[in-house]
């Protein structure tokens, strides 16, 4: 019997691609695990009405670790279109699988690495003047609080009676009053202090177990009082438990703009739903785009991991495929992090960082060339090419 069970859900789109390449590594390295498949995605939703049915809840439940590929998501008035006939008109609603598996299974520590491999050439470069320029070195996680905030799923267009009366009993909604309900939607961010605390917590023992000097938390506190002000406290609270470590508070706005100023002092930022969500995909693209960016949604009893970048629906289909699997590669190095068998996961990151800094074998993103058929012929490695290339470095 293995020691490890993993459900894979390689979703739709590229994720069908990028999945089986991140397989090949994990047992090449000689990760002792059965690999259960599931179903999730687009084709599941058309069909069933329901894009994370409840057998593939059922099996990570069980199995307890997962790894996810990609999933395509469309607005309602599409999704509903792409039923089938007999399930339209039912009032099936489509929710994001990937969301609803954080929230089921209370995934609220997600986990963002944006850390640069030498010699990408993807990688951020800043001008010190006329002909000199510098490569800084960027080690950074984001820290996602992963299950509240903006991402909570409590919204209205013309919000019901009720709801209208609660809204109205705040002042600020004087401005709004006389707006017809049909023309009015609401958005709830809700942030809890238990949640706020985890997320923080999450946060300064990775940076306790670095040895980096601080954590970031990266709000909106002077304009979104109550929620922003709600995790700037509990992070105060909670770095007091942590005397060697500094914390740093910054708004969302001047952290993007300091993104391009001095990236490599940050090493560990926390934040809430959206404001993470954006952070480290603006990070990822300091260190080779969403090609290069992996992450892990953590619970206290599941763990699924998946790269941050979509299904890319126009590359799914082209033979042999071209996308970058490496986001997918190091989303299952995340992985065997979580269950203890780092070694495997340095000899992975190891060989990858020998893949990119040699140069010889690129995907077209790292060509900085267009996507599409004619990439292979101008001199773009496939995507299994690629992997070959990180599995030759692990012999």
């Amino acid at each position: 019997m293995a020691k490890h069970s993993v459900v894979t859900m390689p979703g739709d789109g590229i994720g069908n691609q990028v999945l089986p390449e991140a397989l090949r590594v994990l047992k090449s390295v000689g990760f002792d695990a059965d690999y259960i498949p599931a179903d999730i995605g687009w084709e599941c939703w058309r069909n069933e009405g329901n894009a994370l049915p409840q057998r593939t809840i059922d099996l990570l439940a069980k199995h307890k670790l997962g790894l996810f590929g990609a999933i395509t998501s469309k607005p309602n008035k599409e999704a509903q279109a792409e039923l089938k006939p007999e399930l339209q008109g039912k009032g099936l609603v489509y929710y994001s699988p990937i969301v609803t598996m954080r929230q089921k299974f209370n995934l609220d520590i997600c986990m963002r690495p944006c850390i640069g491999f030498t010699g990408n050439p993807l990688n951020y470069i800043r001008k010190r003047g006329d002909d000199d320029y510098d490569e800084p070195r960027i080690d950074t996680t984001v820290f996602r609080q992963n299950t509240e905030g903006m991402y909570a799923g409590i919204e209205w267009t013309n919000p019901p009676e009720n709801v209208r009366a609660a809204l109205n009993s705040h002042p600020k909604f004087k401005a709004f009053a006389s707006v017809p309900g049909p023309d009015i939607a609401v958005s709830v961010r809700i942030i809890t202090r238990p949640a706020a605390r985890r997320i923080v917590t999450a946060a300064f023992d990775y940076a306790k177990k670095r040895g980096f000097k601080g954590v970031t938390i990266c709000e909106k506190p002077n304009v979104v009082r109550e929620t922003s002000g709600m995790m700037e406290e509990s992070a105060k609270e909670v770095a007091k438990s942590y005397p060697g470590i500094a914390l740093w508070s910054t708004n969302i706005d001047a952290q993007l703009m300091w993104l391009n100023k001095n990236p490599e002092d940050c090493n560990v930022i926390v934040a809430s739903n959206l404001f993470g969500d954006i952070l480290s995909d603006a990070f990822a693209g300091l260190v080779g785009g969403l090609g290069f960016a992996a992450s892990g949604n953590i619970g206290d009893e599941v763990a699924v991991f998946e790269p941050t970048h979509g299904s890319a629906p126009k590359y799914a289909e082209l033979n042999p495929p071209i996308v970058n699997p490496i986001a997918m590669i190091l989303s299952a190095v995340m992985m065997l992090e979580h269950v203890g068998e780092n070694d495997k996961a340095k000899r992975v990151r190891d060989a990858i960082a020998a893949v990119v800094q040699e140069g010889k074998v690129r995907t077209y993103d790292m060509m900085r060339i267009s996507g599409g058929a004619k990439a292979i012929s101008q001199g773009a490695a496939s995507t299994i090419q690629m992997t070959d290339a990180i599995l030759a470095k692990l012999k």
